[in-house]
């Protein structure tokens, strides 16, 4: 085998790894899919035949690129309207199959991207590598030019602000179901009650539509968040459809092959602490 075809081999070997370190990073696949590519870029032009690693290598190169994109997304955010959402893996129930399973297994839930999104660059590095993908400190601080006690501070900051503000979701995807069908009934039916009975008191509605008129602040407190889903979501109701968004019981609106939005579900104790609701059609065109 020659080096080219060893190089391809190698990367192909490596990407599902390399891909979920990049999703996780960045929260958008198609930025993932860009760091990819810069990272076979710079593989086909580099010489690796000393390199005794070539998957930690690849992971460096992979969380530089990433690096630089949330630096870059940070400036960008500063005037961003409303809330920033990941780009959802989004999989229609009776459409799974054996790939979906593998994606399904590997999802990390819209609620934490959302708190990962409010860590410093560095911060979620260190974070994802070290407590996703058992990256060792000395790899992490090699990645960002500090110290391995220098990276294990940063991952310990990142792990304390996730652990203070992102809930531990309800593991039954059978009973988020029920919920979500008991969220939509309430929904199409105009049913107040009913709706603030599935909802926590402290529920919290996140919107992101781009830079849309769409945009709004979160809405929160279960009173709020139904009169805003009675208000504005009615008569979209009836176009919702089941799917699973990101690892857990959501909703698809309109069309599979062109969805006017997703809806991502958070429930903890056996009630909806959190809807996520996505309209950015950029984030959309994937699903």
């Amino acid at each position: 085998m020659d080096a080219r075809n060893w190089q391809v081999e190698e990367f192909e070997r490596h990407r599902p790894q390399l891909a979920a370190v990049a999703y996780r990073m960045l929260g958008s696949l198609s930025e993932a899919d860009d760091a990819l590519q810069e990272a076979w870029l710079r593989l086909s032009r580099s010489d690796t035949a000393g390199v005794e690693n070539l998957g930690a290598w690849l992971t460096t190169v992979v969380s530089r690129v990433c690096l630089d994109l949330l630096r870059a997304r940070r400036a960008r955010q500063e005037d961003y309207i409303g809330s920033w959402l990941p780009e959802p893996i989004v999989i229609v129930d009776d459409a799974a199959g054996p790939e979906d399973e593998a994606m399904l297994a590997d999802s990390v839930g819209l609620a934490l991207f959302v708190v990962l999104e409010t860590l410093t660059p560095p911060e979620r590095l260190a974070f994802v590598l070290h407590d996703m993908f058992a990256v060792p400190f000395d790899e992490i601080g090699a990645i960002l030019d500090r110290s391995p006690d220098a990276a294990r501070q940063l991952a310990s900051r990142g792990r304390r602000r996730v652990r203070g503000a992102a809930p531990v979701p309800d593991a039954d995807l059978a009973g988020q179901r029920e919920l979500v069908d008991a969220f939509l009934a309430a929904a199409r039916g105009g049913d107040f009650d009913a709706l603030v009975a599935v909802l926590d008191p402290d529920v919290v509605f996140r919107v992101d539509a781009g830079t849309t008129p769409q945009a709004r602040e979160p809405v929160t407190g279960a009173a709020a968040v139904a009169e805003t889903v009675l208000a504005r979501g009615r008569r979209f109701a009836p176009l919702a459809q089941h799917a699973i968004v990101n690892g857990a019981a959501g909703l698809i609106v309109g069309p599979r092959d062109d969805p006017r939005a997703v809806i991502g579900f958070t429930v903890v104790g056996g009630r909806i602490v959190a809807l996520d609701l996505i309209l950015d059609r950029t984030k959309l065109r994937r699903i």
